[in-house]
């Protein structure tokens, strides 16, 4: 997997539609959550896209400290579910994680994990912060990575 770091301007469009496409096959319809994913966040995002063979497969968004959260903060972690056997995770919040160092120059970051994620997102370092409440319906809670 290949992977880019591009601001709001720089997604082409069909980038821009095929990353929305993964995220609401995914939130929206395998997850089950009618939620608003299109949130007004996008413009201010660094968007981590991970590509193979030309198609969008994995893709996080990043934020510089106060354009989200008070500190740099990733979201909307997203593999297509064919691709999560091949570790792609692993891949695109690395990649994330790098950009947020490259691009806001920071290593503290925060996310809101999926409570049945804690796992993967401690293999990254992060470590639980405060205590567990409902985002659109699904269990969630604030990890951090200093």
């Amino acid at each position: 997997m290949e992977t880019s770091a591009k601001t709001f301007k720089e997604l082409t469009v069909s980038e821009l539609y095929d990353l929305l496409h993964l995220r609401s096959k995914v939130f929206i319809v395998e997850q089950d959550c009618v939620y608003p994913d299109v949130d007004g966040k996008d413009r201010k995002a660094l968007h981590i896209i991970g590509k193979k063979e030309k198609k969008i497969i994995a893709y996080a968004r990043c934020f510089k400290a106060g354009d989200y959260l008070y500190e740099a903060s990733i979201g909307r972690v997203v593999v297509e579910e064919s691709q999560r056997k091949f570790n792609h995770g692993h891949e695109i919040m690395n990649a994330s994680i790098e950009a947020i160092k490259t691009h806001f120059n920071t290593e503290t970051i925060f996310l809101s994990a999926q409570c049945y994620l804690t796992g993967f997102y401690e293999t990254h370092g992060f470590k639980l912060t405060g205590k567990e409440f409902l985002e659109d319906g699904i269990p969630h809670i604030l990890m951090i990575k200093k």
